[in-house]
């Protein structure tokens, strides 16, 4: 099915009204001098100019939050959640448009786009059960007459530094999430995808403002990594979670803990398949090539390595290239196409320089990557996903490169062994094993198997549930966004004693007598 875009409808569709405004907070918008401007990788053309925040603007985005906290913190938890919930519902009114702008913004194709909207209605149907569901505990005290119990509380406004390759689900899952737990958001999107952050902002700020509530729950700054410093040396935010790459969150990290704040960094992947030979190959190759190659390999969970046993080394290798070569690369939006674009020239620089690597260092590229040229891919951005066999220890297969470049590993002897290889790089987000060998599939899951966040047995790397805490070890920074627990991080933690007796004992037997 092909499918084309009018912007201006849609732009029209999700209410985006403010000429070159790029702060908000709420319903109220601000312009400045400077501006990012905004082009499709997918033709090229222009989509529209967001200004930048200046210094200024920025003190009124976070007089008017801190403000809205004291509001917005004394609203029952469940009631926060039913204004998440309207917002879910105004999500799912709004999905065909808001999904084709980020297909068109950033290039992924309009399935993904569609799917990464539905990842943020999911959240914020997660985020309403938890709304009743913010649990503390209580325990038995040492001291007769006394009670303990825990319990938690907003810690007030939350910064958010997204990145371009999923630019509205990733927000998402820290607001709704944030804003049940009695928090309000700062959010900067990626410079390279502002109209999708204006999009969501304009979608928040008429739920808050139909329920009469303060400008400053949901706000919105944009710029490049000057803005970002403004979140991340801010004192008056309690917590910054920052999506990018390995090198920007050590920056937020050391930012941050200097002041001593909270950071939730969800970085870097370099993401391995191990194939056994006890894999069911097909499942493989779909497992496989949807990783490579989906979203151009620009997701943090794209399968970077392929780490296949000797005996079907042969046969996992020409599977997959003769999948590659039905893949169909060009308009996202038109859903008879696999690939899009990368996100910008830069990106191909970085993919280029990927394959001239891995050739230099001894590997053997057996599908041929190359830039795109001619009708339909005048942006410069689109590629030829490329594979090449490799080792590895080699440096360009220890690095993330964001495209689709694949590496085939060969390993021998027992999984022990590839489950060695998997782990023996910096990142520790994603991982998986083929195998119907129960006992590999065990082994790869146990406190001696993968190190990553996520384990997966026969299916991919990519693609996660928000049921499920999303987010990795090592080099990756250790966040956990979406399901299980991780409301915790957006809140702070109390411990409370309540003595109902007319004496006054002190804990561990100590006399203190008057």
């Amino acid at each position: 099915m092909s499918e084309t875009i009018n912007i201006k409808e849609t732009l029209k569709a999700l209410g985006i009204k403010p000429k070159n405004a790029g702060t908000s907070t709420g319903n109220d918008w601000f312009s400045s001098e400077d501006s990012i401007t905004s082009y499709s990788p997918v033709d090229g053309s222009h989509i529209g100019t967001v200004s930048v925040t200046s210094s200024k603007q920025y003190e009124m985005v976070m007089s008017s939050a801190t403000t809205a906290f004291k509001t917005w913190r004394t609203i029952p938890a469940p009631q926060r959640g039913e204004i998440v919930r309207q917002f879910g519902e105004q999500l799912r009114a709004l999905k065909d448009p808001l999904g084709k702008l980020v297909s068109y913004e950033m290039g992924k194709s309009l399935q993904e786009g569609l799917g990464e909207v539905q990842e943020m209605i999911d959240i914020c149907d997660f985020a309403v059960g938890l709304s009743r569901q913010l649990h503390g505990l209580t325990m038995h005290s040492e001291r007769p007459g006394h009670r303990m119990y825990e319990q938690y509380h907003p810690l007030g406004v939350v910064g958010i530094i997204s990145a371009f390759n999923f630019p509205v689900a990733v927000w998402a899952w820290n607001t709704a999430l944030a804003w049940i737990c009695g928090d309000v958001c700062v959010w900067k999107p990626s410079e390279k995808t502002p109209l999708c952050g204006v999009a969501c902002q304009k979608i928040a700020a008429d739920v808050f403002a139909k329920n009469n509530l303060p400008e400053g729950i949901s706000c919105l700054v944009n710029g490049n990594y000057k803005v970002g410093e403004l979140l991340t040396k801010d004192k008056r935010v309690p917590l910054v979670s920052a999506t990018g790459s390995t090198r920007m969150g050590k920056i937020v990290a050391k930012t941050v803990g200097e002041r001593l704040g909270k950071s939730l960094l969800e970085l870097g992947g370099n993401n391995a398949i191990i194939v056994t030979p006890d894999a069911d190959i097909k499942m493989t190759v779909i497992g496989a090539v949807f990783g490579a190659v989906g979203t151009a390999g620009q997701r943090c969970t794209s399968t970077r390595r392929l780490i296949i046993h000797e005996s079907i080394y042969d046969k996992v290798k020409t599977a997959v290239v003769e999948a590659y070569k039905q893949l169909r690369i060009g308009n996202p939006l038109d859903q008879n196409n696999h690939v899009g674009p990368l996100i910008d020239v830069d990106a191909v620089k970085n993919y280029q320089a990927a394959l001239e690597s891995v050739v230099a260092e001894g590997g053997n590229i057996i599908v041929e990557g190359g830039v795109l040229e001619g009708e339909g891919y005048e942006s410069g951005c689109y590629v030829k996903p490329a594979i090449a066999e490799a080792k590895n220890e080699f440096k360009i297969v220890q690095h993330e490169t964001f495209a689709p470049v694949l590496y085939l590993l060969k390993y021998s002897g027992s999984v022990e062994n590839a489950i060695e290889a998997q782990n023996s790089v910096a990142q520790g987000l994603s991982s998986a094993i083929m195998t119907n060998n129960l006992r590999e599939a065990e082994l790869f899951l146990s406190h001696a198997g993968s190190d990553c966040g996520i384990a997966n047995v026969n299916i991919g790397t990519s693609g996660a549930e928000i049921g499920g805490a999303f987010g990795g070890e090592k080099d990756t920074g250790g966040g956990r966004e979406s399901g299980s627990d991780a409301w915790k991080i957006y809140m702070r933690r109390q411990t409370n004693t309540i003595n109902y007796t007319t004496d006054l004992p002190l804990a561990q037997g100590i006399k203190f007598d008057l």
